[in-house]
């Protein structure tokens, strides 16, 4: 780890100050050589407050530590401070043959995008984007329901952290107090000579402590920590969701996710065909259809690449 990062890991980790000089011992490093990290620190947005004699004390904020996330997980993680899509990020790592299952991180992304190439928001600050990749190597109907164990991996690593509940609603969003917190997107990769998918790339961005949405967000939007400091940092989400999605068999992931849908039993208005249908949702498959009564009696199955909720 660099000098700065050592230098985040003592003080989140220290109760009271810590003086630069302690900090230096610890280190090996000079006092000048902590001053530049305190610096790097406040300028990646966190609040350190410092105080002559007593030293410094972290405020508030988080930064990536990819080898500690590593650790926890045992997969390479890779981090691009200067990444436009983790999704991105993680097709140039299959160009290159990395090993996989392998994780790609970044603090912001420039160029994010969700389902059906839509744009969505990422602070430079407080968000978590991320994009695994794996190699399933399996005809499509084989394929995990990969969207749906990633979506209940969030939300159990959520309340297993911290105790606040969140919800999914179908099929690839999460959301806290009837605002969307986070977002999943799945992509997968086919061989035409086998048939087979070879790759699947899964991108998650969720808002960790952010408070500056732009307007036209501000009521759509939020964070699962917002004023208040969190009780976590990124880094221990990060590994506890990743730690879930891939030691919890598929059936437990499942069953969390349908427990955790707010789109059950509930009225439902989607588009199919060019046609709007109105109904109550009555039923999530093994592979992630969403089953609709309709309003004049239809029984129909829909997918996520087929239709988009209009309301519910």
């Amino acid at each position: 780890m660099k000098t700065y990062e050592h230098v985040y890991d003592i003080l989140s980790r220290s109760p009271d100050f810590v003086t630069g000089e302690s900090l230096a011992k610890s280190l090996g490093v000079s006092r000048t050589a902590i001053w530049k990290a305190i610096q790097t620190l406040q300028e990646q947005g966190i609040d350190i407050t410092s105080v002559r004699k007593k030293g410094y004390y972290l405020e508030n904020g988080d930064i990536l530590l990819p080898q500690d996330i590593s650790k926890q997980l045992n997969i390479p993680v890779y981090f691009n401070p200067d990444s436009n899509s983790t999704q991105i990020d993680a097709k140039h790592g299959m160009e290159k043959n990395n090993s996989t299952p392998a994780l790609y991180l970044a603090s912001s992304q420039k160029a994010a995008k969700g389902r059906f190439e839509r744009h969505f928001f990422a602070s430079p600050q407080g968000g978590i984007y991320m994009s695994i990749h794996l190699k399933p190597n399996c005809h499509f109907e084989e394929l995990p329901p990969y969207t749906m164990m990633v979506a209940a991996a969030i939300v159990k690593a959520i309340h297993r952290l911290t105790g606040i509940n969140t919800e999914i609603k179908w099929v690839n969003d999460i959301y806290l107090s009837n605002k969307k917190m986070a977002g999943i997107l799945t992509e997968a990769i086919s061989s035409i000579e086998s048939g087979r998918i070879t790759d699947v790339i899964i991108g998650v961005g969720l808002n960790f402590s952010i408070s500056d949405f732009p307007e036209e967000l501000a009521n759509k939007a939020t964070s699962l920590f917002t004023s208040e400091k969190p009780s976590i940092t990124r880094n221990q989400l990060i590994s506890e969701i990743w730690k879930l999605f891939l030691t919890i068999p598929t059936s437990d992931l499942f069953k969390v996710y349908k427990e955790k849908s707010f789109v059950l039993d509930k009225q439902v208005t989607f588009e199919q065909a060019g046609r709007i249908y109105t109904g109550v949702a009555k039923e999530i498959g093994d592979k992630g259809q969403l089953l609709v009564l309709t309003d004049d009696g239809q029984e129909k199955w829909l997918t996520a690449g087929e239709v988009s909720l209009t309301s519910w």
